[in-house]
């Protein structure tokens, strides 16, 4: 199990399941994840439309 702030932040979406998958890819820091888009999150794995919205909705904040 991932336990890095990627982790932490996911785990507050409700959404520590792609926790491994945002290391595994290159998303390891909150500053990066900034930087993410749909080709990124088709990447990772998030294919669930409300899961997609909550992680672009928290990066723009």
């Amino acid at each position: 199990m991932c336990t890095n702030i990627v982790y932490e932040w996911l785990k507050t979406l409700q959404l520590p399941q792609y926790a491994e998958s945002f290391v595994d890819n290159g998303y390891d820091d909150l500053e990066v994840c900034k930087q993410i888009g749909d080709p990124d999150l088709d990447a990772i794995g998030v294919a669930v439309p409300h899961h997609r919205r909550r992680i672009h909705e928290a990066v723009r904040r």
